[in-house]
C-alpha cells in the first residue's frame, strides 16, 4: 500500500466560485505557470504517485458556495485517478484546507476527532483540534491560548480487510515573519511565530501520545513547515517542532517515539546531506532554495512493517529525472513535492 503526502500550492485557485475546474489559459498562482498546466501537471503527478491515499495540504477551499470534497472529486474523476474519494476535516480559517483522496476500493476514511471541545478558556490535556490549547510558550508562568488556523485532519481509516489505523494529516503554522517590515519587528515576529509552532507540535505531540499508549497505529503526515536546524531561531529553544512530534529528546529508546527517516538524516548530518520536499524562489537572492518541510512518520508497530519512504524530486529522485514529462510536472504543479510511504499493512 502507498500512502502519500501532497502539499499543492493553492490548489484553491484552479477551481471558480461554483468548484468547477478552470483549465484555462489564465495564469495560476504560481509563476509563469498557466491554470490548464498546472492542473494537467497535478494529474500526472498523481497518476504515476498511483497512491491508494493521498494527503492534500492547501485543499480547495471549503465556504457556503464551494466544497472541499467535490472539488477534490471533480478533480479526481477528471484526471481517471482511483483516489476517487475525499473526506474533510474541520474547516480552516484560511483558504487552504486538510483533506484526504483514497481510493474507496481499498479502504474507508471517516474524520474522527479526538479529545474535548474547548470554549475561549481552552485546555490543557490534549483538546479537539479545532478548540483551544492552554500553554506557556514565553515562559511567564501565564499559559498563553493557542490555536490551529488549520485544525489538523483526524482519520480512522479501516482497510477491507479490516485492518484498522489512525492519520493525522497536519498543516502547522509557517515561521515566515509575514508582515515584518523592519529588522526589529522580523526578529519578534520569527520569535513569536516560532512559540506558536512549537506550541501546536506539543498538542499535536500530546493527541500522539494518546494513540501510541493505546497501541493504535498511527501515521502523522503533511507539512509541519519545520525541520532541524531549519532557521537560527531553533538554537534559542533548544529543538525543532518535528523532534517534539517524533517524541525526540524524551529519554533514549523511549518507546513511544515516532520513525521518520529524512527527518533521522537531517538531524544526524554532519555535511548538509538531507533530503528535501520544497523549492523556493527567493526574488532577492536571485535563485532557488530547498528545504525539508514535508514528512511521514509511523508508529513503531507500523515501521516494523519494512516501509520504504520516497521524496518524488524532479532532480534527486532517478526515476522522476529520467521522466522529462513527470519531471517537468512535478516543477509546475507546486512548490513542494509529494513524500510517499510504501507499507504492507
Amino acid at each position: 500500500m502507498r500512502i502519500a503526502t501532497y502539499n499543492v500550492e493553492w490548489f484553491s485557485n484552479l477551481f471558480d466560485n461554483d468548484g468547477e475546474l478552470l483549465e484555462d489559459g489564465e495564469w495560476s498562482a504560481r509563476y509563469n505557470v498557466t491554470r490548464s498546466d498546472q492542473l494537467q501537471s497535478l494529474g500526472i503527478v498523481f497518476t504515476a504517485m498511483n497512491a491508494d491515499a493521498v494527503l492534500i495540504v492547501e485543499a480547495p477551499n471549503e465556504n457556503r458556495r464551494r466544497s472541499t470534497v467535490g472539488q477534490l472529486e471533480a478533480f479526481a474523476a477528471h484526471y481517471e485517478l482511483r483516489t476517487r474519494k475525499a473526506v474533510l476535516g474541520f474547516p480552516s480559517e484560511t483558504e487552504q484546507e486538510i483533506a484526504l483522496l483514497y481510493d474507496p476500493d481499498v479502504m474507508t476514511a471517516v474524520h474522527d476527532p479526538r479529545g474535548e471541545p474547548t470554549g475561549k478558556k481552552g485546555s490543557a490535556d490534549a483538546p479537539r483540534f479545532d478548540g483551544v490549547f492552554r500553554y506557556d510558550v514565553d515562559v511567564d508562568t501565564i499559559p498563553d491560548l493557542i490555536t490551529f488556523s488549520k485544525p489538523p485532519l483526524e482519520l480512522a481509516v479501516t482497510l477491507k480487510d479490516g485492518f484498522a489505523f489512525r492519520m493525522i494529516g497536519v498543516h502547522a503554522k509557517s515561521k515566515a515573519p509575514h508582515g515584518a517590515q523592519t529588522p526589529d519587528e522580523v526578529l519578534r515576529v520569527s520569535i513569536e511565530n516560532r512559540r506558536k509552532q512549537l506550541a501546536q507540535c506539543v498538542w499535536l505531540r500530546q493527541r500522539i501520545d494518546q494513540h501510541l499508549e493505546a497501541k493504535e497505529p498511527l501515521i502523522v503526515l503533511g507539512d509541519f513547515n519545520d525541520g532541524p536546524g531549519l532557521d537560527e531561531y531553533e538554537k534559542l529553544f533548544g529543538h525543532s517542532g518535528i523532534e517534539v512530534v517524533l517524541g525526540l529528546g524524551e529519554g533514549e529508546g523511549r518507546p513511544l517515539r515516532l520513525r521518520e527517516p529524512h527527518a533521522m538524516m537531517a538531524l544526524g548530518r554532519r555535511v548538509g546531506v538531507a533530503p528535501t520536499t520544497a523549492r523556493f524562489y527567493l526574488a532577492e537572492h536571485k535563485r532557488y532554495f530547498s528545504a525539508l518541510l514535508d514528512y511521514i512518520m509511523l508508529s513503531p508497530d507500523l515501521a516494523e512493517r519494512d516501509p520504504f519512504w520516497r521524496v518524488w524530486h524532479p532532480f534527486d529522485d532517478p526515476l522522476c529525472y529520467r521522466t522529462p514529462e513527470l519531471r517537468e510536472a512535478l516543477l509546475a504543479a507546486s512548490d513542494h513535492f509529494p513524500v510517499s510511504v510504501d507499507i504492507v499493512l
